[in-house]
């Protein structure tokens, strides 16, 4: 099927099986308006709450956020995925996020505050077991959130030289290698304590990230050294206009793919703030903020066009999309498509 003799494109939705979610659901995208129609949906794995694509697509590579923690690889051709083996146990308990890394599947362990590195087998499949696990140490200021460690993302730099991992709990961003299959930890970067850094995104141009915070609502402004892989702290902007009623549980960011807009969800007021960046990607400034169409957005995510932006509202069970007027960055609501338990979405 395509749209006008163009392929037709295609989002993958993941969710929590455990709230009613119905697994890894299939949909199509409207390149026109960016709306979303489901496909299909499969449970093989349950909670698959994050996912992420093989370099070629043609995998797609899901976590199973449960205790025991695991990871699942499917074959992603056609509009159902199916799986290429049993899950791989990741060595760490609730895994958050997953990338894909120098030959490995990364997941960041939020029970457990570490990171596995699984192989990838020739075709996409995964090992049996992971190669390595590095885990985090430290607490920080927040007496309930901050008791240990909490790994929430890791994704590799813009030169694929490097593994950031993000942990909530600890209040710092880590820069990793993998040597021989073994993570290895380079450098731990300090945030504000307290802040609770969450994800992480980085600007097209390489040299700067935005690491998202979800205990105090921010965004942390970072110079990003490639060479030396090394993350500067400059400067930190608030995510809402006002003071929020009650916690603001700041969740997923998303960078334009020309570098002038930031766009982050927050929960607590189900909302999308807007950022506009400065020429030099170093100043951030809010400029809008619009409601999610939803009730608590756990996830944003843009198409490959950057014209549509998704926010995967989980306890609303929706997904809904967005144009982004371009001269602004602000979202305009298109429409939305039932999801229960939505928790992430991406695209082949």
């Amino acid at each position: 099927m395509a749209y006008g003799g163009r392929r037709r494109q295609r989002a993958f939705i993941g969710s929590f099986t455990a709230a009613g979610g119905l697994g890894v659901l299939t949909a199509a995208v409207d390149p026109d308006t960016g709306a979303l129609t489901v496909l299909s949906a499969v449970d093989d794995v349950p909670d698959p709450s994050y996912l992420a694509f093989a370099p070629a697509h043609d995998v797609l590579y899901a976590v199973s956020e449960t205790a025991e923690g695991a990871v699942a690889a499917f074959r992603a051709h056609g509009d159902k995925p199916e799986l290429t083996g049993p899950p791989t146990r990741t060595g760490g308990s609730g895994p958050t996020h997953l990338s894909v890394f120098d030959g490995h599947v990364l997941t960041a362990d939020y029970g457990s505050g570490s990171v596995s590195a699984v192989p990838v087998r020739p075709g996409g499949g995964l090992a049996p077991t992971a190669s390595s696990v590095l885990r985090h140490t430290g607490s920080g200021p927040h007496t309930q959130r901050q008791q240990g460690p909490h790994a929430h993302h890791v994704q590799p730099d813009p030169t694929g030289r490097w593994a950031v991992s993000v942990d909530l709990g600890t209040d710092s961003v880590r820069v990793c290698a993998l040597d021989g299959g073994t993570l290895t930890l380079r450098r731990e970067i300090a945030l504000r304590p307290g802040s609770g850094p969450r994800h992480l995104a980085f600007h097209p141009r390489g040299e700067h990230a935005y690491v998202l915070n979800e205990l105090a609502p921010t965004v942390t402004v970072c110079r990003w050294d490639s060479v030396e892989g090394s993350l500067r702290p400059v400067g930190e902007t608030p995510l809402l206009s006002g003071v929020p009623d009650g916690d603001a549980y700041p969740s997923g960011i998303v960078v334009s793919p020309d570098g002038r807009f930031v766009w982050a969800a927050v929960r607590g007021q189900d909302s999308v703030s807007v950022l506009e960046v400065d020429a030099g990607g170093e100043g951030l400034t809010l400029v809008a903020e619009v409601p999610c169409g939803g009730v608590w957005p756990r996830a944003l995510a843009l198409d490959s066009s950057g014209r549509f932006l998704y926010a995967a509202n989980e306890r609303s069970g929706d997904v809904t999309w967005f144009t982004v007027e371009p001269d602004t960055g602000v979202p305009l609501r298109g429409g939305s498509v039932r999801a229960p338990a939505a928790s992430c979405v991406i695209f082949a």
